[in-house]
């Protein structure tokens, strides 16, 4: 490769992986990225968060001060998106790092229960938060993250290679997602890294579409049903993926990486016909 393609990116100071870097993550207010949120400042760095609910406002300014600046709007405005951006660029000055993060679950519905006159309202829903969220938050920042040779790290999930972790509209939401990240490596490049973190299992309040008041974590079962599949044994929590997003953000790590998922799931690929435990008669 010619050294003349690629300028040296800045390596991170000794006092944290992250230190001096700027970050947004859409979605930030609760479970995996409230998770990101607190890593990445815990790392160095000062955070943007597109989050829907004034008291995920006020909460984060209370925990973070100056550190954290949160913006109230909907992933699935452009608007919304690109004052965001707009509003760290303004009180952090750049952008390093894109977190697009905030997403719902259908809760395994199966398709042939969903009438015909309602499937193409559930579906936009869906993917207008899973996916179309993700896009506007990617193209609304493109500009201060070519500025900053910097990178984008979007939440994906265990759905995105396996079926059975959701119904169709989900699945199907987060297996496009690997092509969008895949796409996106490759247009961006060299300018722009573009990667993934896939959690599993995880006790978040991941909600589902409007007018449904469950939450993931709240599922009758759902600690027993996760442990009983994942070779690992157990339920994660949020904080478990959180230092993955710090990896692929950090340009000393990672900066020699883009189109990598990387899953975070207690082993799903190996579990075969479920997860034995050790002594078990076969």
């Amino acid at each position: 490769m010619s050294e003349t393609l690629r300028e040296t990116p800045p390596r991170e100071a000794a006092n944290g992986r992250l230190a001096g870097q700027v970050a947004l993550v859409t979605g930030g207010g609760k479970g995996i990225g409230r998770a990101v949120v607190e890593r990445f400042i815990a790392e160095g760095a000062r955070v943007g968060v597109l989050v829907r609910s004034e008291t995920d406002v006020d909460n984060l300014r209370a925990a973070h001060g100056a550190s954290v600046c949160p913006v109230l709007g909907d992933v699935r405005d452009w608007e919304a998106n690109r004052q965001a951006v707009e509003t760290v660029v303004t009180t952090y000055g750049k952008l390093d790092t894109l977190v697009p993060n905030a997403g719902v679950y259908d809760f395994g519905d199966r398709f042939e229960d969903i009438a015909g006159e309602d499937l193409a309202q559930r579906y936009r829903q869906l993917f207008d938060v899973n996916v179309l969220g993700y896009l506007l938050a990617v193209r609304a920042g493109l500009d201060a993250l070519r500025e900053t040779r910097g990178s984008i790290v979007f939440t994906l999930s265990s759905s995105s290679f396996f079926s059975g972790g959701g119904g169709t509209l989900y699945v199907g939401s987060k297996h496009g997602l690997v092509g969008v990240v895949r796409q996106l490596a490759f247009e961006l490049a060299p300018d722009i890294r573009v990667n993934a973190v896939a959690p599993g299992g995880t006790r978040t309040n991941l909600g589902g579409l409007p007018g449904d008041e469950r939450q993931l974590a709240g599922l009758d079962g759902f600690d027993a049903m996760v442990a009983k599949t994942v070779p690992l044994g157990f339920l994660s929590e949020p904080e478990d993926h959180a230092g993955l997003y710090v990896t692929l953000a950090s340009r000393a790590e990672s900066g020699f990486v883009t189109a990598e998922i990387i899953r975070s799931d207690g082993g799903l690929e190996v579990r075969g016909g479920g997860r034995r435990k050790r002594g078990a008669s076969s």
